[in-house]
Order: C-alpha cells, then structure tokens, then sequence
C-alpha cells in the first residue's frame, strides 16, 4: 500500500499456510486478494511475501515467475519486501529453534537468500526499494564462538557484495535487513551496533556495508528486551546503521500474579519460540528461552494486574513475552501489550518520514492464538491490523484521510 512521503504498507505473508510455491500462490489468490479488496480496494497494493527454500527452488521455473508477474499486474499488485528468515516449514509442527537453521555460518543460508534478492530484483517496480529481512546471524543456543562469528561475518559480506552487483546491473536500490530477536546473536541494539563496528573493521570505507546491509526493527523484538525507540535508534544512528524495514508486532506484557501466569499456559504452544525478558523491581533483566521455561523457573509474585500502561521496574516485576498478539486487540485486565513501543516508533517516523520506506504488519501466530483472541478468520484478522495501523498512521499524517 503506498502511503505519503514514499513510505509503503503490508503485512507479512508468514501468517499464511504454505511452503510450496503453489501452496503459497494459493494463499495470494485468496487470502491477500481479500485483504486487499477489504483495506485498499481499487489502489495498488503491496506484498511482504516470505518464500521459504522449498518455494524459492520451484521458483526456478520461469513459467511459474511470469504467471506471478501477470498476476501481480492484473491485481494492482507488487511485491517491495521479501521475509527471508525462515528457512524451512513454518506452521503446522514445531518450529522452535529450527527457524534458526540454518543460520549464516552455513553456506546454505547464503545461497538462500542470493536467490532472494534475484527474484526481488525481478519482481520490484522501477524506482522503489527492495528489502530482504533474515535472522541476524545466529542463536545463541547454537555454537557462536568467535570462528563461528567470524563465518557469519564473511558470509554476510558475500551477500553483500552479491546484492551490490546485482543492484548495479538492475539499477534496483536493494538491501539486506538483520532482524535483531531476544535470544539470538543480536538481540539489542548495543549488540548490532558492535557487530556493524566490527563488519567494518574488516571492510573499512566500504560504502557497500552502509547501502546494502541493515537492520529490521521489529517492535516486538526490541520492546520484550525492554528497549526504548529513542534509545535504540540513537545507538543504531550513532554508529550509522540505516533501517531497511520496520514490523509492526506486539508483544505480551504481564505482572506475574498467580491469575496471570495460571492464563499465560494458553499461550504456550507447541510450535513457536516464546522468549521471555523479566525485568525486576531493581531493574535486572533476566531471559528465558521459551516460556514453559519461564512459567517453571519464575517464582510466584503477587502483585496488580498490567493495564497495558507502561511502568517502571519500581512498580515490581513485569514480563515480557515473544508472541506477536495482534495489535486491533485492545489489553486485558490480565495482559497489556507493547503498542506504546510501536507508536512511539510511528512518532519518529512522523518526525522524520526518511528514518524508513517499508512498514510490514507481522502478526504471524493466528494459528496458536488462544481462542478467545480468534475473533473473526484470518483475512478479518489481517484487516483488523490495517484498521489499527493505518489510524495511528493518519493520526500522524502518515496516511491519507
């Protein structure tokens, strides 16, 4: 959805079933299409696709690319940003630590996200910018010694210089996106900033590194590490780190009384990482992997239900929860969220709309959400999401009236 000031809106196609590309196009023909005719009938409208390996080795067929660029014309349609994270299958049986793999130590991921950039640079309409968001680097769980992280470093650099020369040869302005996550290599910005310093120690005056190699803000991501906006984009900023997308997610926060820990098992499922950050009333940070963990580990405390106001840590304990709730949703007396974090975002956006081109809705997890947050199907959901954003973003003349 193209917006004022050049900026483009969509949602992340990962909240749909599919890891063939005809599983994947059958999802476009219905459920986007839907989205589409619901929030921005008879306008152009844009698509975060995510293609998973399976579907980005189909997609060699090159009937299969022109069918999907027909499609895309006959629809108003066009594709500016590409998920590149997950890997392999990522519904419908654990995920967990498998969306980490394979992470950049592996030549696989490299290859993977090439072959990326090639179909972006295909699909993405003259003058616009194409964005490609992975996993930023690895797992902590994983091996990440510094042989490791020198890996991850020179394969990065080889997608880099690959996205450099293709951007040349198409004259397509395109970037690679590291979506910094709790529990991962990179999970703050402090954490990105060091790695950024140390790509270019390695690539000194290189402006490859600057134009083509970024950072995906996703809001769920920084708020559950209990970041400020302003906070990490004056370390981002200060070491010179450009945006190549924001997701636009919520992420659960809760004080831990007995009730809310007792409703919190709902949102453990099966399938998904769930990391939890708990900040303590003396400030400490401490992280989970997952949230059955959390719930084990975490000692019962009694204390006042969140509002969805934000507090401090004088105000006692609070969790924060990875699992992107939807942000039409409003808090309960049992759980707030992280829409404070988001709009504070759309406030640095309204201050200087340059700070980044590309807005993606990624409430992935209708699939697990607790019933009582099912509230319409999914296509209903998604246009839930554009009803919720698209207002905050005409609040800040973001968005046309």
């Amino acid at each position: 959805m193209k917006l004022p000031h050049g900026l483009h809106l969509t949602y992340c196609t990962n909240v749909h079933r599919g890891e063939s590309w005809a599983e994947i196009f059958a999802a476009l023909r219905t459920h986007t299409r839907a989205v589409r005719e619901r929030v921005a009938p008879g306008a152009p409208f844009g698509i975060g696709l995510r293609l998973g390996a399976r579907a980005v080795a189909e997609l060699n067929d090159p009937k299969a690319r022109r069918e999907f660029r027909c499609w895309l014309d006959a629809h108003q349609a066009y594709v500016f940003t590409l998920n590149g994270f997950p890997y392999g299958p990522f519904h419908g049986a654990p995920v967990k630590e498998a969306v980490y793999r394979p992470d950049w130590t592996a030549p696989e991921r490299v290859a993977y996200t090439q072959r990326l950039f090639e179909l972006l640079a295909e699909w993405l309409p003259p003058q616009l910018e194409g964005s490609v968001s992975t996993l930023p680097g690895s797992f902590k769980g994983f091996k990440t010694d510094a042989a490791a992280q020198q890996r991850i470093r020179a394969h990065l650099w080889q997608c880099v210089e690959h996205i450099a020369r293709l951007s040349e040869r198409t004259g397509r302005r395109l970037s690679l996106a590291l979506e910094p996550e709790p529990l991962c290599l990179l999970e703050t910005s402090a954490e990105t900033a060091r790695f950024f310093e140390q790509m270019r120690d390695e690539h000194p005056n290189d402006p490859r590194l600057t134009e083509h190699l970024r950072v995906c803000y996703d809001t769920c991501h920084f708020a559950v590490e209990f970041e400020s906006p302003a906070g990490a984009r004056a370390t981002l900023g200060a070491h010179g780190i450009r945006l190549g997308k924001i997701q636009l997610s919520n992420a659960l926060r809760l004080r831990p009384t007995p009730e809310a820990r007792a409703a919190l098992e709902a949102f453990a499922d099966g399938v998904y990482l769930h990391q939890v950050v708990v900040r303590r009333p003396n400030g400490q940070l401490v992280r989970y992997g997952d949230l059955p963990e959390a719930l084990r580990a975490e000692a019962a405390a009694d204390v006042s239900g969140c509002d969805g106001v934000e507090s401090g840590p004088e105000d006692g304990p609070e969790w924060r929860v990875h699992f992107h709730v939807p942000l039409h949703q409003p808090p309960t007396p049992l759980f707030g969220n992280t829409a404070s974090h988001l709009e504070a975002m759309l406030d640095a956006l309204q201050a200087d709309p340059t700070l980044c081109a590309h807005l993606e809705i990624e409430t992935y997890t209708w699939e697990v959400l607790p019933p009582e947050l099912k509230t319409d199907d999914v296509t209903e959901q998604i246009a839930g999401e554009f009803d919720w954003v698209l207002g905050r973003l005409r609040e800040r003349g973001l968005a046309p009236a």
